[in-house]
């Protein structure tokens, strides 16, 4: 799609063209994950973390009192790694194979391809919308998904609100500009205070959207919501935008539907929306925590018992990139969403 030379368009716009557009975009055309790729996601380091979602998920199903229909929905599934790989535990326990449904969340048609052929012996339902599920429960897995979605931005200047947004100059590059904005119209629409005690708003309106969605599923048939992410805990905003091009930082306004564009989560935010749809935060940890707690360590030790040196330490070293805290171990953080009566801890 053409950005018109001096048209300004606001920075989720440009993000949804860069990574989303159907002929163009960054995710429609190419498989960015793994060392050919330009970064690599928690399931394709290590098979133990998919094992571990999939325990939980096993553990929650058994919580809700084993309904006898259970669907299993992971929002954008990448290569199809975490899925294949927590299928395979799935079907080691019976009672819950018969009982679950598996969906897969994906608006890139090139990934879905590829997902396809890796779990093409699994009854998979492959969604565009998932307004389509019709009943549940419903667990809901996101694991670098929301990150992924286009976000707009907002500076405060001079005790006014402009928005981040995104222009060609005269000689055909891409530069920013601030435009003005009333940030009470976007306020109003939501329902949540977002620019008090702040210089600068990161929101995702996609976001927002999808959780909408989700509250519903989970509050009409019960359920929950999964997110695994890189995030911070604090009220105060900052700015957060990034781009990884080759498994190394881009400036964001380079290499244009070459690149992947990111942000940090704001969790306390997440949790604000959260409660605003009417849902509970039952659980909020790091990454570490949360693998810790469901025995992933443990795992490992049963998997290297009897193997070569040289293997158990790759076993070791995948973990510790999973759980470290120079790694994902603290970036990462785990929260955990449903319904305001469910007692459901495990993990947290």
């Amino acid at each position: 799609m053409k950005i018109s030379n001096n048209k300004h368009i606001s920075f989720d716009k440009f993000v949804d063209i860069a990574l989303y557009h159907k002929k163009t975009g960054y995710y429609m055309k190419k498989n960015p994950f793994g060392k050919d790729g330009d970064f690599i996601t928690a399931p394709n380091i290590s098979i133990l973390f998919s094992e571990m979602l999939a325990i939980w998920c096993i553990a929650f199903w058994e919580h809700l009192g084993c309904p006898k229909k259970i669907n299993i929905i992971e929002l954008g599934a990448g290569n199809g790694e975490m899925m294949y790989q927590m299928i395979k535990v799935f079907e080691r326990f019976n009672k819950f194979r018969e009982s679950s449904n598996y969906f897969i969340l994906e608006k890139s048609q090139f990934l879905k391809k590829i997902q396809k052929k890796k779990l093409n012996s699994h009854k998979i339902t492959w969604l565009n919308s998932i307004n389509k599920l019709k009943n549940g429960p419903n667990i809901f897995l996101a694991n670098e998904f929301f990150d992924a979605l286009p976000i707009k931005q907002f500076i405060k200047k001079n005790n006014k609100w402009y928005e981040k947004s995104i222009k060609k100059n005269n000689i055909n590059k891409f530069e920013f500009v601030n435009v003005i904005t009333n940030i009470k119209n976007l306020e109003k629409k939501i329902e949540i205070n977002l620019s008090k005690n702040q210089k600068i708003i990161e929101f995702s309106p996609l976001t927002y959207d999808y959780l909408n969605i989700i509250s519903k599923k989970i509050n009409t048939f019960q359920g929950g919501l999964l997110i695994v992410d890189y995030g911070y805990l604090k009220k105060k905003m900052r700015d957060s935008l990034q781009s990884i091009y080759k498994h190394k930082f881009n400036n964001i306004l380079d290499n244009f539907s070459k690149s992947d564009i990111t942000y940090n989560l704001n969790f306390f935010l997440l949790k604000k929306i959260v409660k605003k749809l009417n849902l509970k935060v039952a659980g909020l940890t790091s990454q570490r925590n949360f693998l810790t707690k469901l025995g992933i360590l443990d795992r490992a030790e049963i998997l290297a018992k009897n193997l070569q040196f040289s293997k158990k330490a790759d076993i070791y070293y995948r973990i510790k990139r999973l759980i470290d805290r120079n790694f994902m171990g603290e970036l990462f953080k785990v929260m955990f969403v449903t319904g305001k009566n469910i007692k459901f801890k495990l993990g947290f």
